[in-house]
């Protein structure tokens, strides 16, 4: 089978139990090539512990996770991670430049090649004018650009996200899921979106997958799949008054008991 025909992720019935308690019940999922997949559910339901698993962050106390049929066993640079807290994310002492320059240097790029590079991805996230300002001189959705655009420099196959506008206001988060979404499509990315929001979820995903808390073998921790086919591209208003946007949020609501 070629590569282009595996799965750029899959999880088959993983599980995992930290300090003695199952976080996650035994799990299947797989991601199509260019799949925006949300990830929802309450706190304390293990998104992040299933998104860290995929990194290879955390390994399965059972089951195991592939990436394009390879048993993922450790991190790899071909699989991006966007943090939430993307003050921590950056290295303050560094540019811009210099933080999107550490993906470059990780990947062992030749110093002639990097330059142009940065520049290339510091456009592709309109930070350009920027380059040379330190973390500390940016805003809170600027910061979560550079991350995203030091993720981007890697020419990742895979990103992972872990609620990475949530900290933001709801304009400049607005404002980033509509510049995720466009570089996503330019890109080809997959993307694995872990989120608290159920209207970010249904706006950005292709697929919305919703996990409960404290699974049971009669209740796993995967409580609902839903596809989502609203047309792309999505508009902030007009796409949140689509019907198919407003009974997708009532089904999530009930899978989730508000």
């Amino acid at each position: 089978m070629s590569m282009s025909n595996l799965a750029p992720l899959a999880f088959e019935q993983v599980s995992v139990h930290l300090g003695g308690r199952e976080i996650v019940s035994p799990s299947s999922l797989e991601l199509k090539r260019g799949e925006f997949v949300c990830i929802i559910g309450p706190s304390g339901c293990g998104k992040t512990t299933l998104l860290r698993a995929a990194a290879g962050f955390v390994q399965p106390s059972g089951g195991r996770v592939l990436r394009n049929g390879q048993v993922v066993s450790a991190p790899s640079r071909e699989v991006a991670f966007v943090f939430q807290d993307y003050g921590r994310a950056l290295l303050p002492w560094r540019t811009v430049e210099g933080n999107i320059s550490l993906a470059l240097e990780a990947a062992q790029v030749p110093a002639s090649d990097r330059p142009a590079r940065i520049v290339k991805v510091l456009e592709t996230v309109g930070l350009a004018v920027h380059a040379q300002k330190f973390p500390a001189q940016l805003s809170g959705g600027m910061q979560q650009r550079v991350q995203i655009a030091r993720c981007l420099a890697q020419q990742p196959e895979l990103m992972l996200m872990d609620e990475p506008f949530g900290a933001l206001d709801a304009m400049t988060r607005e404002s980033l899921q509509d510049e995720l979404s466009r570089l996503v499509r330019e890109q080809g990315l997959t993307v694995m979106f872990v989120t608290h929001d159920l209207e970010e979820a249904i706006y950005l995903g292709d697929r919305v997958i919703a996990l409960r808390t404290n699974p049971t073998a009669s209740q796993p921790s995967i409580a609902a799949m839903l596809d989502v086919k609203i047309p792309r591209p999505r508009e902030q208003l007009a796409t949140k008054e689509h019907p198919e946007f407003l009974r997708l949020r009532r089904e999530l609501y009930q899978f989730l008991g508000h």
